[in-house]
């Protein structure tokens, strides 16, 4: 992930730099915009009649832990390849490999292994 955009709170993955110093990750969403799209999503499913609750805040909390969680997946995942990918670095420009290709072959792997949905 990049450095922290306006409008986004910073998540809790924290990964190491080039130097090994630990620094904070900024979610690609802020968890308010997530907590908005969570409450949407039951409400899309209450009113679609696909579901029943008593407590539609619960569930909205719920869902929403789920999509952070699912959020972060992706980002442990990203950071994994990053350090794939730089561990290889020389490999790769001595082959003249292209570097938005190999991030991708390498994610859908990863993704593969975690059985992770991209």
């Amino acid at each position: 992930m990049h450095e922290r955009q306006p409008g986004t709170q910073s998540g809790s993955a924290r990964t190491p730099n080039r130097t090994g110093v630990f620094l904070k990750k900024a979610m690609i969403f802020s968890r308010d915009y997530v907590g908005y799209l969570a409450r949407q999503t039951v409400k899309h499913l209450i009113d679609a009649k696909m579901i029943e609750t008593a407590k539609p805040a619960v569930l909205n909390e719920r869902v929403g832990a789920a999509m952070i969680e699912e959020l972060a997946l992706e980002d442990r995942i990203n950071d994994e390849v990053r350090v794939i990918l730089e561990a290889f670095q020389d490999d790769m420009r001595k082959t003249g490999a292209s570097y938005p290709e190999m991030f991708k072959k390498v994610k859908n792997e990863l993704a593969r292994k975690y059985k992770a949905v991209l």
